[in-house]
């Protein structure tokens, strides 16, 4: 699925509207993505993407940069051949759209405030 727009605090993918946190792929949506630490992606936090075995994981880290991706979670998906993508929300957004478009096999992991 593409996503239509962001802007703090608000994501839309597939013709609505979201206001939580959301994890996004071609045929996957996930939304009310909590953290178990907040502000930091740790491994737990992705057990569904790594059953949908994708190409390359695209983290949101919000508007401001303030979620952390924690290094564990980087080096397990690296070692399951997985490219890893670290940008703020905006960037990320147009950088999955643009994968998405190329056929690769890539999930957006997207924090929507701070």
């Amino acid at each position: 699925m593409e996503v239509e727009s962001y802007s703090f605090g608000r994501i839309r993918i597939g013709g609505k509207d979201y206001t939580s946190d959301v994890i996004v792929g071609a045929n996957y949506l996930k939304t009310n993505w909590w953290r178990k630490e907040g502000h930091r992606v740790v491994l737990e936090d992705l057990n569904d993407v790594l059953g949908l075995k994708p190409e390359v994981v695209v983290f949101g880290t919000g508007a401001n940069g303030r979620v952390v991706v924690d290094k564990a979670v980087i080096e397990k998906l690296k070692n399951e051949g997985i490219e890893v993508i670290i940008e703020r929300t905006d960037e990320a957004v147009k950088t999955y759209n643009r994968l998405l478009k190329e056929g690769k096999k890539v999930i957006l992991a997207a924090h929507l405030t701070c």
